[in-house]
């Protein structure tokens, strides 16, 4: 006599096979909402990942925790609980974040920058902080260009800058295009929002 088979399969299946199986989404549509969910979570702490929006995302309408209103394109309805996950994400960093003090860019010889906009919304802030603390990081090691980026940050024009820091125009020109090329390598270009 053979065995009968498992009254439960033990299989863990993420939210995203489970919405394929249930035909909730379609491939595409997966396809889609994976670059919606990385536009949103740009900015996010490094701990909320794309992965993370879009599967909560989908465990909630599976789960029945919302529920799509009867013309309103799955992919659209999906959207709309990413944003509100992003928003979510941005209320509990900015609670965390709100005795906090104005965004500084601090120099070795103790000159600084004040970046403070009292009219900033949470979410420009964090991302201010974010970008900023890569930016500071990625130019630890060069003087020169640091001295640029400070300079950029006080508005100063290029003259001010050269004469500010000693620096020839060989010297700045070279200096700026190794700032463009590790922003650009790094993703830390400033975009149209």
């Amino acid at each position: 006599m053979r065995p009968l088979p498992p009254l439960v399969d033990r299989r863990i299946l993420n939210p995203a096979q489970t919405a394929l199986a249930l035909e909730l989404v379609s491939r595409t549509d997966l396809l889609r909402l994976k670059a919606i969910a990385r536009v949103y979570a740009r900015g996010l702490p490094p701990e909320v990942t794309w992965e993370d929006l879009l599967q909560e995302a989908l465990t909630r309408v599976i789960a029945g925790s919302r529920h799509r209103p009867q013309n309103v394109p799955m992919v659209a309805f999906l959207a709309g609980i990413l944003r509100s996950l992003r928003a979510e994400h941005w209320r509990r960093a900015s609670r965390e974040s709100a005795g906090n003090d104005p965004l500084r860019i601090d120099h070795e010889r103790g000159d600084s920058l004040a970046l403070a906009d009292p009219g900033s919304a949470p979410e420009r802030t964090l991302i201010a902080r974010q970008e900023l603390r890569a930016i500071r990081e990625l130019f630890a090691g060069d003087a020169a260009a640091w001295s640029i980026i400070e300079g950029l940050g006080a508005g100063l024009s290029a003259e001010e800058i050269r004469r500010a820091t000693g620096l020839g125009q060989t010297d700045y020109d070279s200096a700026r295009r190794r700032i463009r090329r590790a922003l650009l390598r790094e993703g830390l270009t400033c975009g149209p929002r």
